[in-house]
């Protein structure tokens, strides 16, 4: 199957089982959502791929999903709860960061084969859990402040809108701060140039997508009455 069809794929895959968890559990489940996209996008952002002709890191269908799930947190429950979750999201990343660090210190057994995989994958990964920690705090309070600014200029109104310039702002932001400490030396500077345009189109684009899913949220909520105050 071609990479751009799995993309979209696993895009229409993971916002669907952001609205299932968000049925669910509520609130909760959008908490939850967000601490399983940041552990998985920070080791899939280490696996670059060929796709719609450019070259790009995988994570950020994930990564993008936090954005969405920030959002709706701001649009149904206020921005206390939105900023909840970005703090959330960080003591997932730290702690994640923390255990495989002294995960890779055991010494394997004689006949165990994955030690040189996982290291090969977390021995990179403090790097980029720093470059993932200050583009995400940066970004993601940067998101909540100016989708409740939006929100308060507009009236509540005009969702798709608050949530794409929002979103699209706040990625641009998100893809220069982590781009430049994951990935500055690491390629020469022509990929790293490529990786930090693709990187902010795939997310433009993964942000494009999001759109019909914050609506089919909204309805959930009201729906299922999940927009209950604490």
């Amino acid at each position: 199957m071609p990479n751009e069809l799995l993309w979209l794929f696993m895009a229409i895959i993971d916002f669907c089982v952001l609205l299932l968890v968000f049925r669910l559990f509520g609130r909760d489940g959008l908490y939850a959502a967000i601490v399983i996209s940041i552990i998985l996008c920070n080791i899939q952002v280490l696996k670059i791929v060929e796709i719609f002709g450019l070259t790009a890191t995988l994570g950020n269908i994930l990564y993008g999903s936090i954005f969405l799930s920030t959002d709706l947190l701001s649009e149904l429950y206020g921005k206390d709860k939105a900023r909840k979750g970005v703090w959330i999201g960080f003591y997932a990343l730290i702690f994640t960061s923390v255990i495989m660090q002294i995960a890779l210190l055991f010494k394997p057994a004689a006949d165990d084969f994955i030690d040189p995989a996982l290291r090969q994958i977390f021995d990179f990964l403090p790097r980029v859990v720093i470059a993932s920690i200050t583009a995400y705090m940066v970004s993601q309070h940067h998101d909540v402040w100016l989708f409740h600014t939006l929100k308060n200029k507009f009236k509540g109104k005009h969702l798709w809108l608050r949530n794409n310039i929002t979103t699209m702002t706040s990625q641009l932001i998100d893809s220069v701060i982590f781009c430049v400490i994951a990935f500055w030396g690491v390629f020469p500077f022509n990929i790293f140039l490529e990786i930090l345009l693709t990187t902010y189109v795939i997310k433009w684009i993964v942000a494009f997508i999001d759109t019909p899913f914050i609506y089919l949220s909204r309805y959930i909520a009201v729906r299922y009455n999940l927009h209950k105050p604490d």
